[in-house]
């Protein structure tokens, strides 16, 4: 039987199974959550379609998002949550992006062994991490000799800094430039590059700052 994922107030999105074929033109559809509660889920009255198909359980957990069946809300964020609460890995891929999730904690994984292990690899034979994408970056000034642009994004405490503090330790250590020390002295003295001033419907304005850290990395890396 198929599984769709349903909205929930309090998870977001719930898994449910089909409990009865589904014909066009039906109002309702009969579900069964994981739980085993029986529910008449009705469709949506403009739509009148399946909510989003749940992915089979062997694609679950991919280290890249576009290797999914079904990429849509509730698929992104399960297979992010399988990968980060079971498997304990905070990287994911969705085609040359790089998810991250800030796990607000130290972990072991950007000593001088795993950069090592990234320098000179291809971006898609290794696991996800910034040190991969780094090295994408890294190759492609060190052979065409253009300047390449990293973009770090998301919310406040997404860890923004963090990353940029690891892409440009990377740098460093393999192109053997400045210390670590200087490195984050100078990412956390980053400000923000752009700063906007927006104007709505009922005539309140507010500010915006991108939430971006743009790293401009020449190709002698003279950070």
């Amino acid at each position: 039987l198929a599984r769709v994922w349903i909205p929930d107030p309090e998870e977001v999105w719930k898994s449910a199974e089909i409990q009865k074929d589904y014909k066009p033109g039906d109002t309702v559809l009969h579900l069964r959550l994981e739980e085993g509660t029986d529910l008449e889920y009705r469709l949506d009255a403009k739509t009148k379609g399946l909510p989003p198909l749940r992915n089979p359980d062997i694609l679950v957990g991919e280290n890249d998002l576009t290797a999914l069946s079904y990429l849509h809300e509730p698929a992104v964020l399960h297979n992010l949550k399988v990968r980060f609460i079971d498997s304990k890995l905070i990287y994911t891929y969705c085609g040359i992006v790089l998810v991250a999730i800030n796990p607000y904690e130290q972990l072991p994984i950007y000593g001088a062994d795993i950069i090592n292990a990234y320098s000179g690899q291809n971006m898609g034979d290794m696991d996800p991490h910034i040190f991969a994408v780094a090295e994408e970056a890294y190759k492609q000034m060190a052979r065409d000799e253009r300047n390449q642009s990293i973009i770090v994004s998301g919310e406040s405490g997404a860890g923004k800094t963090v990353s940029a503090k690891y892409a440009m330790r990377y740098f460093a250590t393999v192109s053997g430039s400045e210390s670590e020390a200087n490195i984050e002295e100078k990412v956390l003295a980053s400000n923000p590059i752009m700063e906007v001033s927006v104007t709505s419907s009922n005539g309140s304005t507010h500010c915006i700052r991108p939430k971006c850290l743009y790293l401009y990395l020449a190709y002698k890396l003279k950070f």
